[in-house]
């Protein structure tokens, strides 16, 4: 038996997160949206891709959340997206209510599964969906690492003109400017960063990193980012639902990991099966550990406001 996917919010993270789950074939998938007619159109369009992509999975498209029941992966992309100009801050208040009545949405029809959150401020909402759904903490994650560490291996693939598929990066903290991209950790077919470039080179690499989201944002004017996005999505549902155990940066809820504890921050951790299986704390540098807290700090920030 097939597992069955549910994506909330059909818009273009949502449409092309269930394009790349579709072509992969992970799972049957449901796409749902408050728009009527909007997750229904790309449902039916997605399926009727199945003849040429190759794939047998069924897409359907719906306004009920009943028929999200039993899903065994919930990936949640509705909210507001950035608009230039906007901080994922400033989102805060107004997706924190589309996510906790998604969340209930879900508990309701699908209350075994494991939640996947994608809306901004990504940290802030990981927790909301947690607190709300009242689900153990392996089971509600936030993706943010995954699309940030493939951000900067692209830039680094691009200023050494080698293969991205050699390239490796961690990329920790808060989703947002304060997040900790890892130099000393990020390697090119095992050659450590630090000894390839320069420090001045490195250092407009984890800026940019840093600024990937609100570059996008700035050039689309009326959206923000839904290719890579969609793309980190899918790499963590499939290391979910083929029990791949792998090792990704994903934001979870610390309890005393890297002395930080009661906010939803971004760390490596192992995913499989059960969600997330094991968090994996990795030696910091007193630096390194300052702006990991600092961004632990700004995430602590956001929670207390819409009090989580």
């Amino acid at each position: 038996m097939r597992k069955k996917i549910t994506v909330v919010g059909a818009g273009m993270v949502g449409g092309a997160t269930a394009h790349r789950l579709a072509d992969k074939e992970l799972g049957d998938v449901v796409l749902t949206d408050i728009i009527e007619g909007l997750p229904q159109g790309k449902g039916l369009d997605l399926f009727e891709s199945n003849p040429i992509g190759g794939y047998d999975v069924r897409v359907q498209g719906t306004n009920d959340y009943k028929d999200t029941a039993n899903s065994d992966l919930v990936i949640l992309t509705a909210g507001f997206p950035r608009k230039p100009g906007m901080s994922r801050d400033e989102l805060l208040k107004v997706n924190y209510d589309i996510v906790k009545e998604a969340t209930e949405q879900i508990v309701k029809y699908s209350p075994n599964c494991i939640l996947l959150v994608v809306t901004n401020p990504l940290d802030a909402m990981a927790q909301t969906a947690y607190r709300v759904s009242g689900f153990p903490k392996n089971r509600v994650m936030g993706m943010a690492g995954v699309l940030d560490s493939a951000r900067m291996r692209t830039f680094i693939a691009e200023e050494l003109d080698v293969s991205v598929e050699d390239v490796t990066t961690f990329v920790l903290g808060g989703h947002g400017d304060t997040m900790v991209p890892l130099p000393r950790y990020s390697t090119v077919a095992g050659i450590p960063l630090p000894e390839l470039l320069p420090q001045e080179k490195i250092d407009k690499i984890v800026e940019r990193t840093r600024k990937g989201g609100g570059e996008i944002v700035n050039l689309l004017k009326t959206g923000s980012a839904y290719y890579a996005p969609s793309a980190a999505v899918v790499e963590m549902a499939e290391a979910i639902l083929k029990d791949k155990k792998r090792i990704l940066p994903c934001a979870v809820y610390l309890e005393g990991e890297y002395g930080i504890s009661g906010v939803f921050v971004g760390v490596p951790v192992k995913l499989g099966a059960r969600g997330v299986e094991q968090i994996i704390e990795i030696k910091l540098t007193p630096e390194e550990d300052a702006a990991l807290k600092k961004s632990a700090a700004a995430v602590k920030e956001l929670v207390d406001i819409i009090k989580v």
